[in-house]
């Protein structure tokens, strides 16, 4: 990443704002159920209290639709965050995130405090990029740390139109997202093979297709498997087929087999009547799936299949989960590629929303490489894409 990174860049004494990505889940009375996201930005903000900066804190929360709603107020997080920080620093909330209340809570605040800013999707200039509302939150600081990786892949004001106007770097959280899927996919350490799940192939299809000229073998799970198996004219029940992708698939294998990567299909899958928790359940080889049921997991010969795939590779990227694993029934396939990445002696980094669910809930976080904190933008850099987010900083000199 040829980017300023925050060390490059004189913070002392300076305002400055950093956008986080705060858009942590809350339960029904308000409280924070995931911290996470406000963990992984703790080095970048400890690092602006060692320089006696004043940390300005920017970030959205939810879909407030650019109109005040109290159920998507930051306060949560201001109070998490005093938590985190103790009496290293105080933690200030605010009422608004631009305007002259604002600017004077700003200026009253001591150096090696943090003001949070209330969400800034209050506004319909954060999502439509209205240079007046980044012009705005810039006239805040002196300059400005993008370390909100999560929304690095949308073009809003906070994320690349206050860059025209103060200088701009890399927080840590950033530079360590940028660098870990450096490693696992254009730099790795080989063999590299990519665990791949979810629903839908035309939602990673861009991905898959990036990955052929990466990866040594990509395994497919999840319930866009089947799209997979009908190509190649295989009954799949009553299971989720895009029969519009059926030729787009058959491509694919195609490109794969061209590029030398090897790609796995699961040989069998845990059924069910209907998709519900209660309903009965059994195991059968791919090619007996009934026709009137569906198929919602991989089964026990699929893990094996899966793990001896993984067995010796060096790298292991995972996005995606195996089955409907919100269902107990349907979960242990997910669950049981948790146990094999955990155990594996591989750099293993997994990113997307369910996948992360899977590994906290297994409450084996810590025993994986790295676990990205944005699903979007970790799809957009798996695609091949650019991160608008990432591109709009400064580059470093040369």
């Amino acid at each position: 990443m040829n980017k300023l990174f925050i060390k490059d860049i004189d913070v002392r004494k300076k305002r400055v704002m950093v956008r986080t990505d705060y858009n942590v889940p809350l339960d029904e009375d308000g409280n924070i159920t995931d911290d996470t996201r406000i963990r992984a930005t703790l080095p970048t903000i400890n690092h602006l209290l060692d320089e006696d900066a004043k940390v300005i804190i920017a970030s959205h929360m939810g879909r407030p639709e650019g109109k005040v709603n109290p159920k998507y107020s930051l306060k949560p997080v201001a109070r998490r965050l005093q938590g985190f920080l103790k009496e290293r620093a105080q933690v200030i909330m605010a009422d608004d995130c631009i305007g002259p209340k604002v600017k004077k809570q700003i200026e009253e605040m001591r150096y090696g405090d943090v003001l949070v800013l209330e969400n800034l999707r209050f506004y319909p200039g954060e999502e439509k990029n209205d240079p007046s509302f980044a012009k705005e939150l810039a006239s805040l600081c002196d300059v400005f740390i993008q370390d909100a990786f999560g929304n690095c892949h949308r073009k809003h004001a906070s994320m690349i139109g206050i860059d025209g106007f103060v200088p701009s770097a890399a927080g840590f959280l950033l530079k360590k997202e940028i660098d870990y899927f450096e490693k696992a996919v254009n730099n790795p350490m080989r063999p590299v093979v990519a665990l791949l799940g979810g629903a839908k192939v035309s939602d990673k299809i861009k991905i898959i297709e990036n990955l052929t000229k990466k990866m040594d073998k990509i395994l497919i799970g999840g319930a866009m498997a089947f799209t997979f198996l009908k190509a190649q004219g295989f009954g799949v029940g009553q299971s989720l087929v895009e029969d519009s992708m059926l030729d787009v698939v058959r491509n694919l294998m195609d490109i794969s087999k061209r590029n030398g990567t090897k790609l796995y299909l699961p040989v069998d899958f845990v059924v069910a009547e209907k998709f519900d928790s209660r309903a009965e359940t059994k195991v059968v080889p791919f090619q007996e799936i009934p026709e009137k049921w569906i198929a919602l997991d991989i089964g026990p010969a699929t893990t094996k299949l899966f793990t001896e795939a993984l067995q010796d590779a060096k790298t292991i990227l995972w996005n995606g989960p195996m089955g409907a694993f919100e269902f107990d029934a349907f979960s242990r396939g997910t669950y049981a590629m948790v146990d094999v990445v955990t155990g594996s002696h591989a750099s293993t980094i997994v990113g997307g929303g369910d996948t992360d669910m899977a590994f906290h809930k297994s409450g084996k976080t810590h025993e994986v490489s790295f676990i990205s904190t944005g699903g979007g933008a970790f799809l957009k850099l798996l695609e091949g894409g650019n991160l608008p987010g990432v591109a709009s900083l400064l580059d470093k000199k040369t």
